[in-house]
């Protein structure tokens, strides 16, 4: 059996490559939080400076931790929620090798100066065409595992993996203006306004949705009982479509966007409730009574944690979208310290929840240290509360002195012992994202005298209430006969 046809072997390529790309981008994350107490630390390496590596850890964190991590999530429940095969492991390391060509690329252009120069959108144009192949060759796998299935229920989880391909696809070359490949941008106002329509999308329409989908995954499984309500999956599901889309444009309030676009902005922000409460009472509902099991399990308290993260990043979202509060809060450590727990706090807990979960079912055996993972939970969640701490509380500094006239230099020494503390709580989260690359790789090691997982023929959906006490290729020997997927049918 070659790599390329290996059962899960797109799902297990994805999951290592995001832990590999979480200690990456952590460390040019820190480096980036050293240029904050000591401005000259990097003054003789030019490519080492915050302007440069800050790019490096933005795009690494979303595209190549995250996204990844999450993504590698799906390439195993798609096919098992399914009960069928992937329709093509070749195509899928196609998009494998595309999407990480890209992530790649940013270590090699943007410390040199090579990049279009705008948030979230800074890959040079070729590698914007290799993430848009990635994503295609995705649809098409997703789609052909869906016309090729054996379950005849499309399951929530399904339904948002697919939906967070179709709609970034359609997203990401509109955000970084692919039809002007020199500049990849356009002329004035105009381009903040695409912009931050596709900025506020990549969270909302790609890592939202393949987030939630591995709660919906998870969770029932662990707790072993099915999602509490079909309604409420109905109801998350569109009205994240309905009102996501358009909630960018409140990054630019101050600027002479139209008002009309100003309204739409703030009151779906506010909205914006509706659905992120919908998914929370649903998943903890299905948690209520279970939460011994939850908390004992650890890819489980990633889990739970990523949905407390949600629900702080989701009431701080609409509050700062308010006219009233943004002219303090914005263009301040408040909003690092936002972005901060929406992709590591929400999306980052719950790809990692999403990896100690579906290792052991990729590749037949319990991970290879629970000890560990339970202390990368404990460094990672320490990290991140001091972090957002540190950040809100510098960021009330910056906006009050600001918003009374203070000069922008005279505030510095104020929050230089945040920053301090800011790189204090980066260097825990830089050690939880070493030990988690340690345990996965040590996890996806092949067994001394181990035979290569197999499907069973088909790929099924392991029993809720099933003991893996042998394995058939890779899952649960209950596994290998018709079970009923843990989760309510989805739209």
């Amino acid at each position: 059996m070659t790599l390329a046809t290996q059962t899960h072997g797109t799902a297990k390529a994805f999951l290592a490559a995001g832990a590999f790309w979480f200690l990456a981008g952590t460390v040019f994350g820190l480096i980036a939080a050293i240029h904050l107490v000591a401005p000259e630390f990097f003054n003789n390496v030019p490519f080492l400076v915050f302007g440069r590596t800050r790019p490096v850890h933005v795009n690494t964190v979303i595209f190549g931790f995250t996204a990844s991590t999450l993504i590698g999530c799906a390439y195993y429940y798609v096919p098992a929620l399914l009960r069928t095969p992937l329709w093509s492991e070749r195509l899928g390391w196609v998009s494998w090798f595309s999407w990480n060509l890209t992530v790649l690329s940013g270590f090699f252009t943007f410390p040199f100066g090579f990049t279009q120069g705008r948030e979230y959108a800074e890959y040079l144009w070729i590698f914007d065409v290799s993430l848009v192949v990635a994503m295609l060759a995705m649809i098409v796998n997703f789609t052909m595992t869906v016309a090729t299935r054996i379950e005849n229920v499309l399951y929530v989880s399904v339904w948002y993996a697919l939906g967070a391909c179709l709609w970034s696809a359609a997203n990401y070359p509109i955000g970084n203006v692919m039809w002007h490949p020199l500049t990849g941008a356009l002329p004035g106002l105009l381009d903040s306004v695409f912009l931050w329509f596709y900025g506020h999308n990549l969270v909302g329409m790609l890592l939202t949705p393949l987030s939630i989908a591995v709660v919906y995954y998870v969770v029932p499984r662990v707790a072993r009982t099915p999602l509490y309500s079909h309604t409420l999956s109905l109801i998350g599901f569109w009205t994240l479509v309905s009102m996501y889309a358009h909630i960018g444009g409140h990054h630019i309030l101050q600027a002479p966007i139209p008002n009309w676009l100003k309204t739409i902005s703030v009151v779906d922000s506010v909205a914006m409730i509706v659905p992120v409460f919908t998914v929370l009472v649903n998943v903890w509902l299905t948690a209520r009574g279970h939460g011994a099991r939850l908390w004992r399990d650890p890819a489980a308290r990633f889990i739970m944690a990523g949905t407390a993260w949600y629900l702080v990043t989701c009431i701080q979202g609409p509050l700062q979208s308010l006219p009233s509060i943004q002219k303090v809060t914005h263009f301040t450590n408040w909003t690092i310290g936002h972005a901060h727990i929406a992709v590591l706090g929400f999306s980052g807990m719950i790809a990692l929840g999403g990896l100690w979960h579906i290792l052991p079912l990729v590749t037949g055996r319990p991970l290879h240290s629970p000890r560990l993972v339970n202390l990368q939970f404990a460094l990672l969640t320490f990290g991140l509360a001091g972090f957002f701490a540190v950040l809100t509380a510098a960021g009330l500094i910056q906006g009050e002195a600001w918003h009374n006239g203070e000069t922008v230099y005279r505030v510095l020494p104020e929050i230089a012992v945040y920053m301090a503390l800011r790189a204090m709580f980066g260097v825990s989260i830089l050690a939880a994202s070493a030990i988690g690359l340690y345990v996965a790789i040590m996890s996806l090691r092949p067994a001394p005298g181990s035979v290569p997982a197999t499907s069973c023929g088909t790929s099924l959906h392991p029993a809720p209430n099933s003991v893996p006490a042998t394995s058939c290729g890779g899952t649960p020997k209950s596994s290998c006969t018709a079970t009923v997927p843990d989760q309510e049918a989805a739209p």
